[in-house]
């Protein structure tokens, strides 16, 4: 496929916000602005350099074709910061959308609304040096017999089940945080992780991590999907649905995910 340039996708958006729609008029906390939440801080490769403004990194650039898409020039986009845990809980939001890596589930459906999906992730296994040493390979076989562990509040657990049902039950920790520290410490061998986050994690965060294989999204019965995430009941969500449509139906999204998370390619699929 071809890739856009930087500067060539800029363009588009810009042409994009030239034809303007009403799907969204009255529908914004604040009139002719969209209010983008991310996280606090936000990483690579979702947004380059914890700045969302620059529009560099996957997420941030999905964020503003899909602003562009709705009607909203770069300059009518306005970013606020959330925690995760928190824009999951049900109530009245300081933000329009929220784009944060958020797994569309069941039951938080019940709570919050999402939009269509803008990303199936292929989910990585991130180990480390000392473990691969040990004879760990990307296989299920191996797999298996490792200790592993999982935030009990994400979709980790169930994955791990569908995925490699391993042959000790997995260690629970309370965040993605605690996860990894239990990584470095020898604590557990291995954890699963959607692909550009293990791949920052190896890179950044974990002394010695390995990115050890993926599971293509195709492997899954229930493949991990992220949606921008919404007040429950949010009049916008029809109109953020046919952007996301639009971009996926032209081929949009399939060239900001091949610009922002081309570093994914190289880490062997598990057999």
């Amino acid at each position: 496929m071809k890739m856009l340039t930087t500067t060539a996708l800029a363009c588009a958006l810009a042409g994009a916000a030239v034809a303007q729609t009403d799907c969204a008029a009255g529908k914004t906390l604040t009139e002719g602005t969209l209010t983008i939440a991310t996280g606090n801080p936000a990483y690579y490769p979702w947004v380059l350099d914890d700045s969302p403004e620059s529009g560099k990194g996957f997420e941030a650039a999905v964020a503003y074709a899909v602003a562009a898409e709705m009607g909203f020039a770069a300059d009518q986009v306005t970013w606020v910061r959330t925690s995760f845990d928190q824009s999951i809980q049900p109530g009245a939001k300081n933000f329009d959308v929220n784009m944060q890596q958020f797994s569309i589930t069941e039951a938080r459906d019940q709570v919050v609304d999402f939009s269509l999906p803008y990303y199936s992730s292929a989910m990585a296994v991130l180990t480390t040096q000392p473990v691969v040493d040990a004879g760990a390979r990307p296989t299920v076989t191996s797999l298996k017999t490792l200790l592993w562990g999982a935030d009990a509040n994400t979709t980790a657990v169930p994955m791990l089940s569908e995925l490699i049902a391993p042959e000790k039950s997995p260690m629970l920790y309370g965040d993605n945080v605690d996860v990894t520290a239990a990584m470095q410490a020898g604590q557990i061998d291995a954890a699963l992780f959607d692909l550009p986050t293990a791949l920052y994690l190896s890179a950044v965060v974990l002394e010695n991590g390995v990115v050890l294989g993926q599971f293509p999204p195709g492997r899954s019965a229930n493949p991990d999907q992220f949606g921008l995430l919404m007040e429950e009941g949010n009049p916008l969500k029809s109109c953020v649905d046919a952007a996301l449509s639009t971009l996926t139906d032209n081929g949009t999204l399939a060239e900001i995910e091949a610009m922002w998370l081309q570093d994914a390619t190289g880490v062997p699929v598990i057999q």
